[in-house]
């Protein structure tokens, strides 16, 4: 799939440049493409749990937000109806982290994207999210991006 930077006014980057939460983590959008995304974020010491690697809320709401950028990357408004993850192995604080994200398919107004973040090569977590189109004006019931 074709890939822009993020620089385009794309309905991606405009739902990302809204985006509090993940800016507030430091997530950067680095690639966006129909039906596909990918992000970038750094462990910070604020995301390490007791065990001393990252908390797999973090790992999740990184991999939600590539899902978010792509289900969104050519309209229209998309939001989440459900997600899974599998955690594969630890992060850790200063750890760079890589989610890639890509649509298997789309019928009617749902669609199924996987993510897979990586560090380096190493696959920390694989994330599939279930997505729904929504009409202009209508509520999110089910949360989501």
């Amino acid at each position: 799939m074709a890939e822009t930077a993020d620089t385009g006014p794309g309905p991606a980057q405009a739902m990302f440049a809204a985006d509090a939460a993940s800016k507030g983590l430091g997530i950067e959008l680095l690639a966006v493409g129909d039906g596909s995304a990918r992000l970038r974020m750094t462990v910070t010491a604020a995301m390490v749990n007791g065990h001393g690697i990252a908390h797999g809320g973090f790992v999740f709401l990184f991999a939600d937000t590539a899902f978010a950028c792509a289900c969104n990357s050519r309209g229209p408004k998309t939001v989440a109806s459900g997600a899974d993850i599998t955690f594969v192995t630890p992060a850790h604080e200063g750890d760079e982290l890589l989610a890639v994200a890509e649509e298997r398919t789309r019928f009617g107004r749902s669609g199924l994207y996987d993510v897979t973040v990586l560090r380096g090569e190493t696959v920390v977590a694989e994330f599939r999210g279930r997505s729904r189109s929504i009409r202009d004006g209508a509520s999110n019931a089910g949360g989501g991006e």
